[in-house]
């Protein structure tokens, strides 16, 4: 498998967790979405959004989307299972997963940021406001969700890793990399750090990357 990644994707860092969890062997390159590399018209013609990540598939299909991916993967290579039997288990995981991925990192990525930057003027200094306030935003709803249903889990589902798992440790990076203060999300952050004792998310991380910056090892 090629999966078309960058080390600050938060998208991508789902996925990848998710391979080495099913133990699937996949080469990583990298597409800087900084530079626009998403856009060159190779790429294009593989993702039409310009957008990370892209998985090839051995067969050479094509998959976009990080929760179809992991969808995809789940249903595919079922050990370990990544979604819980329980119906109501899985409706808590699934809004999980929407928090994270539908309500909060769509409102900070790169092109959302160019544009608020460019066309309506926000400084670096608003424009971290602007990410500090959706980061939040999203982390209050999940710490509500985890002390609701699952006060003393390891992980976001209970005791057992699920795909909500896979969308809140990205969201937590994301948001300890811009500076938010994590204190009062003491749930969010015993999930994360629960999570990233693992080989699989440790592995996955940013900062294990091929691509990750050297200035910022």
């Amino acid at each position: 498998m090629k999966l078309y990644s960058f080390w600050r994707s938060l998208a991508a860092f789902r996925v990848r967790i998710a391979l080495k969890i099913k133990g699937l062997d996949f080469d990583v390159i990298s597409k800087d979405l900084l530079m626009g590399d998403q856009f060159d018209q190779d790429y294009i013609s593989l993702n039409p959004q310009g957008m990370v990540p892209s998985l090839v598939l051995n067969d050479n299909n094509i998959l976009t989307q990080s929760m179809a991916i992991l969808e995809y993967l789940d249903e595919v290579y079922p050990d370990p299972p990544l979604m819980p039997r329980d119906p109501l288990a899985r409706a808590r995981v699934r809004a999980i997963c929407m928090i994270a991925v539908a309500d909060t990192h769509p409102l900070i990525v790169p092109r959302v940021r160019k544009y608020i930057s460019q066309e309506l003027g926000l400084d670096e200094k608003e424009l971290n406001s602007w990410i500090l306030n959706w980061s939040g935003f999203g982390l209050v709803a999940i710490e509500e969700h985890l002390n609701r249903n699952n006060s003393g889990g390891m992980y976001c589902e209970g005791n057992t890793i699920s795909l909500a798992d896979l969308c809140v440790v990205p969201q937590v990076g994301s948001a300890k990399m811009y500076g938010l203060d994590l204190y009062p999300y003491p749930s969010v952050i015993r999930v994360f750090n629960n999570c990233m004792e693992l080989s699989e998310f440790f592995e996955a991380r940013p900062q294990a990357q091929p691509d990750f910056p050297d200035e910022n090892a």
